[in-house]
């Protein structure tokens, strides 16, 4: 929860810290190592990330709105619940599914190749027997993601 707006930490090892919850809008952390990092819930509005080591970090339900990944180092990273418009540096195709969750969303990570929804993350192939094993009893809602990935993959091509 510490309050790190605006802050610089340019090249800082943050390997392993624990930012659950930290106010980082705005901040530059370009080309520091995240690995392992906790960011869950973290503000990262606007904050700069270029060439950030982000390797295994958590970054569920973190606001990414806006910051800066170009070039940032992705790879494992926990991405559920990430609020991830107008993300720079990475291709991010989302859409709002109709569902009594609120705010739910699938979106599309093209440079990652994974897709997330919710508390998933995962590849097509994974989300599409997710989507049939969680909503088998349920055709219209099975109908509605559906419909979203045909749209993910219309705006990809």
């Amino acid at each position: 929860g510490a309050n790190l707006r605006d802050v610089t930490l340019k090249d800082a090892n943050l390997r392993g810290a624990n930012l659950t919850g930290a106010d980082l809008k705005g901040a530059n952390l370009t080309g520091a190592d995240l690995k392992y990092a906790n960011l869950t819930g973290a503000n990262l509005r606007d904050v700069t990330l270029r060439d950030t080591n982000l390797t295994c970090a958590d970054l569920t339900g973190a606001d990414l709105k806006g910051a800066n990944l170009t070039g940032a180092d992705l790879k494992d990273a926990n991405l559920s619940w990430v609020n991830a418009q107008g993300v720079i540096g990475f291709t991010v195709i989302s859409v709002q599914v109709d569902t009594t969750r609120e705010n739910n969303m699938i979106s599309y990570w093209k440079e990652l190749g994974i897709y997330t929804t919710g508390c998933f993350q995962g590849t097509y192939e994974e989300l599409i027997d997710a989507i049939e094993e969680t909503h088998n009893d349920n055709e219209s809602l099975n109908n509605r993601y559906l419909k979203a990935l045909e749209f993910i993959d219309l705006m990809n091509s």
